[in-house]
């Protein structure tokens, strides 16, 4: 399911138009976005929670030229499913 595909089923299922769906997906995504930067995690409870994990500097190699290089500190999001979404998705 791509987001457009996701808009309509939200639209279809909440009974909503599809510009306030799409109004809906877009600031979810907006405010899961900047709640992650600002180094919040996103909880809801029986789905899931989107948190940033950090990862450190750590050295690694170019592949064409074995040379060895720094690659810096960052954040990466991630999404921890919920025990209703897991029971959910297993039967």
């Amino acid at each position: 399911m791509n987001k457009s595909e996701l808009i309509q089923a939200i639209a279809d299922e909440a009974e909503l138009s599809k510009r306030a769906a799409a109004e809906f997906v877009n600031a979810f995504v907006s405010v899961v976005t900047q709640e992650l930067k600002d180094g919040n995690d996103v909880t809801l409870v029986g789905f899931g929670t989107f948190h940033a994990a950090q990862s450190a500097e750590r050295q690694g190699r170019n592949p064409k030229t074995g040379e060895p290089l720094t690659i810096a500190a960052r954040k990466t999001p991630k999404f921890r499913s919920g025990k209703a979404l897991k029971d959910a998705v297993n039967g």
